[in-house]
């Protein structure tokens, strides 16, 4: 029987990564990680502005070839591959992660006089830098066009693409000024895989567009022309290169250039899928479907869900947007998360650095640790938070210190605050009538640390699933390509009959353990108050019984 195979291709927040799948069985033949060697693990920052994070689009080119590459030549030898099997290709990136390119659609940050400025370069999805912004454009849109927020769940974004555009006009006008438009990574990867990324035709993905740049069909595609001279007259010039139709994962950006097929070994004419952000990709490759949340457990989180295009959804605030067909053909796409998970632990291993201690060596002394034994209760915005506050102004926060705390008891304390965290965005879906009937994990950190995933479980009370997949959003990239390919030629003709060919679950089920589900409760019910001191305006709280019931519960589980 022969076989075929599609290619993932997924960028990251440090790195890059290739896969090769049977789109029969979903096996991975091969994989091939490219960290990218700008800046610090791949991000340029600066040291007097915390909230700058940017790449350099050379990484993306010199990954791509190294990471495709590398994969086909691990996929030699394997039985039934040859190169010429590969049917399609898919692509997913961070976003909101847009890049300013000249009129030939190539990079600034490529051409001379550019290449070291990070203004130039592309703004990753973490850079906070438009705040400001943000809050500008929350606040026209509330008295403008009010629909624009209820689809985004409420409030603009300094992650996103507007507030980024908007900060570069202030703050590097000669950027703003040599840039002929703004492309998110993700459609400029495919269009320069498919020789289409010129800006008078480069397709524009849906996923990144109408979660991040308040387009809709509604409105018939990007903000109007009147709301953007609105918010600053200098942006009239970039909306009016941005096209009134946008495309879904099903679609095809176009074949793979002769000299990309050259340069990767691949065939000219490779189909190639309309590219998406990571999570979405992560959650078609976790086999998402109505009633399944998929949480991409990363260096952040992100949650998704999907419903029919038949059924009519409220507007739900907090949420990163609902978006026609933005994760799964004829389905709308919900999305939530947290901006930062792996990130906190990392931060707290790299930075505070406790003496001796790794996560390796944390986690095993954490797991011997009750749920309520430390005294502690963390907030998780160290990162701002994403959902449901959207509020990047936010600060993360350590309560219950002692003189006896120790490095382990603050890390679990970390863990749980991402847990309550995650369980806060749970509740915001099925407050507004939401259908959650299982919960799907992927991502690295979901497969590596069962600690982790025992304490989600224990706090939000729900069996928790794992996808097979160590690579799950490129799993969901090569899924796309499959999709794209169709069924004649090897691959599938849609989401449906490529999740259940190559979409695997694990045998591990992590399941709530009803005693630790108890104090979870409790301290769920502290994280809560503080967690709407700090993020709700004027909630006037009393936070006075807090510290005393955190004592209480440390000596009862003690």
């Amino acid at each position: 029987m022969n076989k075929h195979f599609a290619i993932g291709l997924d960028f990251g927040t440090n790195s890059a990564r290739a896969i090769i799948v049977n789109t029969g069985t979903g096996e991975e033949i091969a994989s091939q990680v490219y960290d990218f060697p700008t800046g610090e693990k791949g991000i340029v920052l600066d040291a007097k502005n915390p909230d700058m994070a940017r790449q350099h689009p050379r990484d993306y080119l010199e990954a791509t070839t190294a990471t495709i590459t590398g994969a086909l030549h691990q996929a030699t030898g394997s039985p039934g591959f040859a190169s010429d099997r590969v049917v399609g290709i898919g692509v997913d990136t961070t976003g909101s992660t847009p890049i300013p390119l000249d009129k030939n659609g190539d990079p600034l940050a490529l051409l001379d006089g550019f290449q070291d400025n990070p203004g130039a370069m592309a703004w990753l999805w973490k850079d906070h830098t438009g705040h400001a912004e943000a809050a500008e454009i929350t606040a026209l849109a509330a008295k403008m066009r009010p629909e624009y927020l209820a689809k985004c769940g409420g409030a603009y974004s300094s992650e996103w693409f507007w507030s980024k555009i908007l900060h570069c006009k202030r703050t590097a006008p000669e950027v703003f000024d040599a840039a002929y438009t703004w492309v998110e990574h993700a459609d400029w990867m495919t269009g320069m895989l498919t020789g289409t990324a010129h800006p008078d035709g480069i397709r524009r993905c849906i996923c990144a567009a109408g979660h991040k740049a308040m387009f809709n069909p509604i409105w018939g595609g990007y903000p109007d022309a009147a709301f953007i001279e609105a918010l600053d007259p200098a942006l009239s010039r970039v909306r009016a290169t941005l096209p009134d139709k946008a495309y879904n994962i099903a679609d095809a950006a176009g074949g793979l250039t002769a000299e990309w097929a050259e340069k990767l070994g691949l065939p000219p004419g490779t189909p190639v899928a309309m590219g998406a952000f990571d999570a979405h990709l992560g959650a078609v490759g976790s086999g998402i479907k109505p009633g399944v949340l998929v949480k991409i457990i990363g260096t952040s989180c992100c949650d998704m869900l999907v419903a029919p295009l038949t059924e009519e959804l409220p507007d739900i605030p907090g949420l990163c947007g609902i978006v026609p067909e933005s994760i799964l053909p004829g389905c709308y796409g919900l999305e939530a998360g947290q901006s930062a998970v792996g990130d906190i632990f990392n931060w707290f291993v790299s930075y505070m650095r406790p003496e001796g201690e790794t996560h390796e060596t944390l986690t095993e002394k954490a797991l011997k640790l009750k749920p309520g034994e430390s005294g502690l209760l963390a907030l998780d915005w160290h990162n701002g938070n994403r959902t449901v506050l959207v509020d990047q102004r936010l600060t993360g926060g350590l309560l219950g210190l002692t003189l006896h705390t120790r490095p382990e008891e603050a890390y679990r304390a970390l863990i749980e605050a991402t847990a309550f965290g995650a369980r806060v965005i749970m509740e915001r879906f099925l407050e507004y009538g939401m259908k959650v009937e299982r919960i799907v994990n992927c991502g690295g950190i979901s497969g590596k640390n069962a600690l982790l995933m025992q304490i989600y479980a224990d706090v939000m009370g729900r069996p928790l699933e794992v996808s097979k997949s160590a690579q799950t959003c490129a799993l969901g990239a090569a899924m796309a390509g499959a999709v794209v390919a169709g069924k004649k030629a090897g691959g599938h003709d849609n989401f449906g009959e490529a999740a259940s060919a190559m979409s695997l679950m694990d045998e591990k089920v992590y399941e709530p353990i009803p005693e630790n589900r108890k104090v979870y409760d409790q301290l769920f019910a502290l994280y809560k108050r503080i967690h709407d001191a700090f993020g709700v305006r004027d909630a006037q709280i009393d936070l006075y019984p807090v510290m005393k019931e955190l004592l209480v519960i440390r000596d009862a589980t003690r």
